[in-house]
């Protein structure tokens, strides 16, 4: 039993954080190793003691959220660098024999135990995100019935279920094999009805402001899902017919959201973070390029952090 009073949890022996921003959700959007940008947001976040109280995220958004409410700046700043050299887990190779392109059980619950009481950027300080009072919200996609599933810290059971849990929601299609808890079938949380930025969950729970971190440039709207791509992933999916509905129909989906974010941001109601540049992809494995993504979005959030103040009444 954690003993909250007398606790103290995290890297450089940090105290329970209090909650400084209880109005306002924040919401990371998902968007693979584009994260490796939006982490240095959430690292940046940390650095100014900006502590939200709930915090949603999807895909890679969700491995974002969880480290922001782990308060662990190394291992938030290392999630998307520090791994992608391992050419045994990761890489094209894999799928040229008949393995997916992300080992995601090794990316994930591996992370959980093979770090485990180490000084390692990547172990995850388990207390500490216990200990936090704020909560977290990711999501995933029920394969079978084309439900959104939604799990908050009262479903993580331990370190090692919460990180499946991030892992079901990372599971992009054709990339990293789908997540089965306790016997249901998760694929990544971008193919839900919220289109990978929970938005509409965070205004269910009664919040009318939000701090929204995207992976893409302002103004960016989805094209129409490619042909041949759907057919290489189809391919892999012939027993998950809702997931290639999902596919189709998500760039509607989530170009409407894009506008609701975008009127949003227009009446006041959304501070919205878009990244000054995108030159990583959702795959990109290229340590170089992953840490210049890194380096541009530590620049920019430092840049703009007084102005997150600012909005946030801080």
């Amino acid at each position: 039993m954690i003993d909250l009073a007398t606790m103290k949890y995290g890297r450089g022996d940090q105290d329970i954080p209090a909650v400084n921003i209880e109005d306002v959700a924040l919401i990371f959007e998902g968007g693979g190793m584009r994260a490796s940008y939006t982490s240095a947001v959430a690292a940046r976040l940390l650095e100014e003691d900006i502590s939200f109280g709930h915090v949603y995220g999807v895909s890679a958004g969700a491995s974002n959220a969880v480290n922001y409410l782990s308060r662990d700046i190394p291992r938030t700043e290392e999630s998307f660098t520090g791994y992608v050299s391992s050419r045994e887990h990761i890489g094209w190779h894999r799928l040229l024999t008949g393995r997916y392109f992300f080992d995601g059980p090794w990316i994930y619950e591996g992370a959980a135990t093979r770090y485990a009481g180490t000084d390692d950027a990547m172990e995850f300080d388990w207390d500490m995100f216990c200990a936090n009072p704020a909560d977290v919200h990711i999501e995933a996609f029920d394969v079978e019935s084309g439900d959104t599933v939604r799990w908050t810290k009262a479903d993580m059971v331990d370190c090692a279920d919460m990180m499946r849990k991030v892992r079901a929601s990372s599971s992009l299609p054709g990339f990293m094999e789908p997540t089965v808890i306790e016997g249901r079938t998760y694929m990544d949380g971008g193919l839900s009805d919220n289109w990978g930025i929970s938005l509409m969950p965070a205004i269910d729970d009664g919040f009318d402001r939000f701090f929204i971190v995207r992976s893409q440039p302002k103004g960016y709207r989805k094209k129409k899902a490619n042909p041949l791509l759907t057919r290489l992933i189809a391919s892999s999916l012939k027993d998950a017919p809702l997931v290639l509905e999902q596919i189709k129909r998500r760039s509607l989906g989530y170009n409407l959201l894009c506008d609701k974010i975008e009127e949003l941001e227009r009446i006041g109601s959304a501070y919205v973070f878009y990244p000054d540049e995108m030159h990583v992809s959702n795959h990109t494995t290229d340590i170089g390029a992953l840490r210049a993504s890194l380096a541009a979005g530590t620049e920019q959030a430092k840049r703009e952090a007084d102005e997150w103040k600012e909005w946030l009444g801080l």
